[in-house]
Order: C-alpha cells, then sequence, then structure tokens
C-alpha cells in the first residue's frame, strides 16, 4: 500500500503552454492544499506570480487557474488556465487544456514532480 499524498493538486509541476506546437513557453506552478483551500506560485523566484484562484471540480476533475501578471513591457495580462487532472492514482499525474494569456491563446501540459 502507498501513503496518501494529501490534494491531487499540491506540489510542483512542470510543463508548457504556447499557441502553437513550435511556439512554447515553459511554466512551473507550486500548489499546496492549506486543508481549505489550492493556493500557489508559477514560475516561482523574483518574479513569480501569485495564483489568484485555483478551482476544482473533483466530479470530473476539472481544473481552472487564474492570475494576474504582467507581459514583457509590463502592461498587466491576465492568465486564466482550464485543463483537466489524468492519472489522479499515480504520483505523476498530468494537468492539460486550455492556456489563455492576455490575447494569446494556447494549449498546455503539466506533470507533477
Amino acid at each position: 500500500m502507498s501513503a496518501q499524498q494529501g490534494h491531487p493538486l499540491t506540489g510542483t509541476w512542470n510543463g508548457d503552454w504556447g499557441a502553437t506546437v513550435t511556439q512554447r513557453n515553459q511554466v512551473t506552478i507550486v500548489m499546496n492544499w492549506d486543508g481549505k483551500n489550492v493556493t500557489g506560485i508559477m514560475n516561482p523566484g523574483p518574479d513569480s506570480i501569485a495564483l489568484a484562484s485555483v478551482n476544482v471540480d473533483p466530479a470530473n476533475w476539472t481544473v481552472r487557474l487564474e492570475a494576474d501578471a504582467k507581459d514583457a513591457s509590463g502592461k498587466p495580462v491576465h492568465i486564466a488556465v482550464e485543463g483537466h487532472l489524468a492519472d489522479i492514482g499515480s504520483y505523476h499525474r498530468t494537468l492539460a487544456g486550455s492556456w489563455t494569456q492576455g490575447p494569446v491563446k494556447g494549449d498546455f501540459k503539466l506533470t507533477r514532480d
């Protein structure tokens, strides 16, 4: 029997997102369950972005993340991520779906490390 891993979103998630298969952006998201809510940050470090909201629907394991960041010129940009959690029983579960960052729309795939 394996040990409990806590909330399915808790942990460090690595992957990429982009508008095409050749135009990709690396992303790391660290999430934590505090007993009531899932909180987290995107791209930990000096330019990290706090997740404004994390919503999960356990009925179908859909996840929605939102954050506010700045683009390369310093203008505010909203990030909205919607995906499906797969391989929930695996330590290296995945989260994949659609990613919108300002006017740019694309897809993403993250794997929990």
